[in-house]
């Protein structure tokens, strides 16, 4: 990659913004998702014995919900159309957010890879860094969004109460629908977006093959290589302030683990098998996922 197709596309900045954005996206999901599993926190017209039988209507005729034709079955929704608007109108938003937030990351990803950029986590860290932090707040994103259970009934909802007050569907309804039933089976799903993107990620990943092992050797091999030694003379000791790595040596094994996880996850099993990943590195992917430590906090009680 060129610097000046780097500077161009400001790909850096992007990814910096999109991270931020992403993380503001996972929170309201992750909020959503607390208050549909709470009964009194829900929106109270989901509880309502008199919608019940609208509510299971839209979410078996999701997203093809014929409103016109469908009285008998949308009555209520009819009645309380203004305060479902009113009510509804933030989750829907939030909603829209993520199909916007997927849109932004598709985009990115296309760019990067059009632009051949070289990741690796020495020689360019935050840049490193931010990439692999974007594949985990966008898997992370995805994954809350699919455990959110009402999702089909609230954005249903919305749109058939959007349609009787304004004589149409929401504009964002047909892709924010369709994107809904994409993430049904969201790893699945995953697999196929960041399938052509495994090289990029598969580079990122490799660039971690050392820093991780190093960070993972037991004690004895960290006293014979003389980076553990309470009785050794501290001139012949390893000294960091020398390191041409330093910014790696902060990074934690729980995050390079995230990292490693995740990307294997989303990218499915050929990121570990990629013909430029070498098969120490493929162990390492391995390893990693197999570990005990395999289920992480996807956000807070989340995992």
């Amino acid at each position: 990659m060129s610097l000046t197709s780097a500077y161009q596309h400001k790909l850096a900045e992007k990814l910096t913004i999109l991270n931020d954005r992403g993380q503001g996206v996972l929170i309201r999901m992750y909020n959503i998702k607390k208050t549909c599993s709470d009964p009194k926190s829900k929106p109270p017209f989901l509880l309502e014995k008199s919608m019940e039988s609208s509510l299971k209507y839209i979410s078996k005729k999701f997203p093809n919900i014929d409103v016109r034709n469908s009285t008998q079955h949308l009555g209520p929704v009819h009645r309380e159309k203004a305060e479902i608007i009113r009510f509804l109108t933030n989750y829907y938003q939030s909603f829209v957010d993520v199909m916007e937030f997927r849109d932004h990351v598709y985009e990115l990803l296309n760019t990067i890879d059009a632009c051949q950029c070289h990741f690796d986590i020495s020689l360019n860290f935050d840049f490193t860094r931010s990439y692999l932090d974007l594949i985990v707040t966008y898997t992370s994103v995805i994954l809350l969004l699919s455990r959110i259970e009402d999702r089909r009934v609230l954005i249903g909802v919305y749109n058939c109460a959007h349609e009787m007050l304004h004589g149409h569907t929401d504009p964002s309804f047909p892709r924010l629908s369709q994107m809904i039933l994409e993430y049904d089976h969201p790893l699945k799903k995953l697999t196929e977006e960041f399938g052509p993107h495994t090289k990029a990620v598969s580079g990122a990943l490799l660039s971690l093959h050392f820093l991780f092992i190093r960070r993972n050797q037991g004690a004895d091999q960290w006293r014979s290589a003389q980076l553990l030694n309470l009785i050794s003379n501290p001139p012949t000791m390893i000294n960091p302030a020398n390191s041409d790595t330093m910014a790696c040596e902060y990074l934690s094994v729980e995050v390079m683990e995230r990292w490693i996880i995740t990307s294997a996850r989303s990218c499915g099993s050929c990121v570990c098998r990629a013909p430029y990943t070498s098969p120490s590195s493929g162990r390492m992917c391995y390893r990693c996922t197999r570990s005990p430590r395999t289920c992480l906090a996807v956000l807070k009680g989340e995992t």
